[in-house]
């Protein structure tokens, strides 16, 4: 394992990031506090608590997937794809490097920017209501493990992309509304029956749920399942990034 090309890859991204820190903090602390005034106080003030948790509260884990999901696939995707657009990309495939020390530079960095800016999330939420953590192993964990599944499925879409418009689709067209209908500001139990099995097909439910299950021990799906759902995303995520290696899958055009 070359540990000293992983630490400069890893370090480059960090770089940029460290760089634009104000940017980068004070983005997701404004939208978090908007997203508390519009649904915590308008729309909270007509619901009560769902499931004996006030809806304030309830709110804090949806509102922290939806930003480290699209995060996380925005820092990895355009990490790996300023290379390609640039041309040094070929520096790093020259280099006696694998596939997964390259990943492990390129998705650590995206997956340590998602949980820093999860940390200020927290802390922001933390202004506007009591934050109530049962399970804090559990939620590091399933924070973690859902950074890096995302940074993974960012960097698939970086490799994929053609130019920078593709970068913005899928995040834009597809992640957003996953998580919005995934059960972030409510809870599927809400739901006329029929839709409650749509949203089983969802993706992103089973993030959100587990997540929201280490806070409250409240979810809409049994914690083994979320977790299972999230291991099954990571794993295909790993073989379709070492296929795209293996074949030079928009790499060596």
């Amino acid at each position: 394992m070359n540990f000293r090309a992983i630490k400069v890859i890893y370090l480059n991204e960090m770089t940029r990031f460290w760089q634009t820190l104000f940017q980068s903090i004070a983005s997701p602390v404004i939208s978090t506090a908007l997203y508390f005034i519009v649904f915590g106080a308008a729309i909270g003030a007509s619901i009560d608590s769902i499931e004996g948790v006030s809806y304030g509260l309830f709110i804090v884990p949806g509102l922290t997937m939806l930003s480290i999901l699209t995060q996380s696939i925005s820092n990895a995707s355009f990490g790996i794809f300023f290379p390609k657009f640039t041309g040094t990309i070929y520096e790093i495939l020259s280099a006696p490097l694998s596939f997964f020390e390259v990943l492990i530079g390129y998705v650590g960095a995206a997956a340590s920017k998602s949980l820093i800016l999860a940390a200020v999330i927290l802390i922001t939420a933390s202004f506007f209501v009591e934050l109530q953590i049962d399970h804090p192993i559990w939620m590091l964990s399933f924070l973690v493990l859902t950074c890096i599944t995302f940074s993974l499925f960012g960097f698939i879409i970086g490799l994929w992309a053609g130019n920078f418009e593709k970068l913005q689709v899928v995040p834009l067209l597809i992640v957003t509304p996953l998580v919005f209908l995934g059960g972030s500001f409510y809870s599927i139990s809400m739901l006329p029956e029929f839709w409650q099995k749509v949203t089983l097909f969802n993706p992103v439910l089973y993030l959100v749920s587990g997540f929201r299950w280490s806070f409250f021990e409240v979810s809409d799906v049994s914690i083994g399942t979320s977790l299972t759902m999230i291991l099954i995303f990571l794993g295909a995520c790993m073989a379709i990034v070492a296929w795209m290696f293996k074949t030079g899958y928009r790499l060596k055009q």
